[in-house]
């Protein structure tokens, strides 16, 4: 059945930040004096959310580096960085066949929404979206309320939504919502790790269409 929305997750599903956030971690462990470093595939195995447990994974200890300050040092790399990163491969296309077919389609991130907001913007792609739903603060806390929050405002019927993301967190937050799911191993995450969730699992946004068809 053709859903009547596609909740888009943003970092890693649209936006190709996969190589930006994979080495911001690395510049961080380096800033902070661990040896540990992270190839890409390796990343894809410790990534996840909560943020906190995934900075745990990646070796950092918050009585020595304290979690909030070791995110803002983050970001202070990644904002001015990630205006350079271009769009997943497929994600043009699909978001324009989405646009063509009718279906209504929304950003729901674990960005803070001024972010969201510039970034989206800064690509030309605001006009795809009835709504871009986003956090309060970086600390990426707050994707499942956000999202039910949106669902009951907006009268939409869970079932006729499809949430597409690439993580696991994805997954969780579209079953917190009551929408199917769609994960793409273009992202943060590796496929094997993706396909535990038992839902479709795609390896680029071009196979998006194709696959809504078969839910």
């Amino acid at each position: 059945m053709k859903p009547s929305l596609l909740i888009w997750d943003w970092n890693g599903t649209l936006l190709d930040d996969l190589d930006l956030c994979n080495r911001c971690l690395n510049d961080l462990l380096d800033a902070h004096g661990y040896a540990q470093r992270y190839d890409a595939a390796a990343y894809k195995e410790i990534f996840g959310f909560p943020i906190q447990d995934y900075y745990r994974r990646a070796g950092f200890d918050f009585t020595r580096h304290p979690y909030e300050a070791l995110a803002e040092h983050y970001m202070e790399e990644y904002l001015p960085a990630a205006e350079s990163c271009g769009l997943c491969p497929g994600a043009h296309g699909a978001l324009k066949w989405a646009r063509d077919a009718g279906i209504r389609q929304v950003i729901l991130s674990a960005s803070q929404l001024p972010i969201l907001r510039r970034q989206v913007e800064e690509r030309s792609l605001s006009g795809f979206f009835d709504e871009l739903l986003g956090q309060s603060d970086i600390y990426a806390r707050g994707k499942k309320e956000t999202g039910l929050s949106y669902l009951k405002e907006s009268g939409i019927d869970p079932a006729s939504a499809v949430l597409v993301g690439d993580t696991l967190h994805d997954f969780e937050v579209a079953s917190a919502m009551g929408t199917r799911c769609v994960l793409c191993a273009a992202g943060h995450q590796s496929r094997a790790r993706l396909e535990t969730a038992g839902v479709p699992v795609i390896d680029t946004l071009n196979e998006l269409p194709a696959c809504l068809a078969g839910l």
